[in-house]
């Protein structure tokens, strides 16, 4: 069974989910939660204690319809209204009940199965993301309603939890992945989308890098887009999984000219130089050369960097001595031992 339904199951037969446990599922922050509860009564229908929140299939069901309609860019109040008046379409309230919002079990959108967090959402505007990991999905619909606070927030717990080799392969990725498939299918109308969730996935990754200091002794690894190549969060993850084992990174980001690479290089002494290439325009068997002649040190005891090529541009013209690791997880391999010969 997938953990979101377990999840859920088991909150419903307690008695209903934490508000923690809700903001996790839906991939918003409990703060926003909390929120519409207090400003717009899209909240529990039961208080644990009359105090702490316990949410239950139906308020759960009520959620999801908000969290649709501002997805699709409704502002938080009106779309507070429309949920609230679907909710109370599908099920009238009885006479000895509130009209303003009705506590049955069967609140929800008309016509909408009963909410199944593991499923796919199908709410206007939302991503792609098929059968990934429940956090995936939460990051996906933090992303698309643009909610800066959630997608932090995720974000750092799928670090915390699963280490952050796994969290950029099984979270982050795929989330990225179904932006980019959004935004081939819809054209413009996701590019803000994408910008922002880039934004915050990379200042995750450099909270997570500045966790530990490196370690004295071990040698530099300097990484680079090559010339004209933009994209930098996968050689961001590198950085910082290098820097969560202690070892020294220098990071220089997007379209690093060849006179800095080169001038980079010398001043910096690397261990090894990681050049990125995202496509084939970009990546340049001369510059790998050109890295790879670059000497160091006093005369008669010069060192030549190590050069590893990555990014899906090299496939097809691999540089003969350049290595090419197949993944993070092996880039990450590869640079410790280098780097700690």
């Amino acid at each position: 069974m997938d953990d979101a339904v377990g999840t859920l199951t088991r909150g419903t037969a307690e008695g209903g989910l934490t508000t923690g446990a809700v903001a996790r599922l839906l991939g918003v922050a409990p703060t926003t939660l909390r929120s519409w509860d207090r400003r717009y009564g899209i909240g529990p229908a039961s208080r644990e204690g009359g105090r702490h929140r316990r949410w239950t299939s139906a308020d759960i069901g009520l959620l999801e319809c908000m969290c649709g309609l501002t997805n699709a860019g409704m502002p938080p109040a009106e779309a507070a209204r429309a949920a609230l008046a679907a909710a109370a379409r599908d099920a009238p309230a009885r006479p000895d009940e509130p009209m303003s919002r009705s506590r049955t079990p069967s609140s929800r959108t008309p016509g909408a199965s009963p909410p199944t967090p593991g499923a796919s959402s199908h709410a206007p505007g939302a991503l792609p993301v098929g059968r990934a990991r429940r956090e995936c999905r939460g990051l996906a619909r933090a992303a698309v309603r643009l909610d800066a606070q959630a997608m932090d927030e995720l974000l750092d717990a799928a670090i915390d939890k699963y280490g952050l080799l796994a969290a950029w392969e099984s979270v982050i990725m795929p989330t990225l992945h179904a932006v980019g498939r959004k935004w081939e299918t819809v054209g413009e109308r996701y590019v803000e989308v994408e910008h922002l969730l880039s934004w915050h996935v990379s200042s995750a990754l450099r909270r997570a890098a500045a966790q530990r200091a490196p370690t004295a002794g071990s040698g530099v690894s300097l990484l680079a887009c090559t010339p004209g190549e933009s994209h930098t969060l996968a050689l961001e993850a590198l950085a910082a999984g290098l820097a969560q084992q202690g070892l020294p990174v220098r990071m220089f980001g997007a379209a690093l000219p060849v006179e800095a690479m080169e001038e980079a290089v010398r001043r910096t002494g690397p261990a090894a130089v990681v050049l990125w290439a995202q496509s084939r325009s970009t990546a340049s068997r001369a510059l790998v050369a050109r890295v790879e002649s670059i000497e160091w040190g006093v005369r008669g005891a010069r060192r030549r960097p190590a050069v590893l090529v990555a990014g899906p541009g090299w496939a097809g013209q691999l540089p003969s001595r350049a290595l090419h690791p197949s993944g993070l997880a092996e880039a990450l391999d590869v640079l410790a031992a280098i780097s700690r010969r």
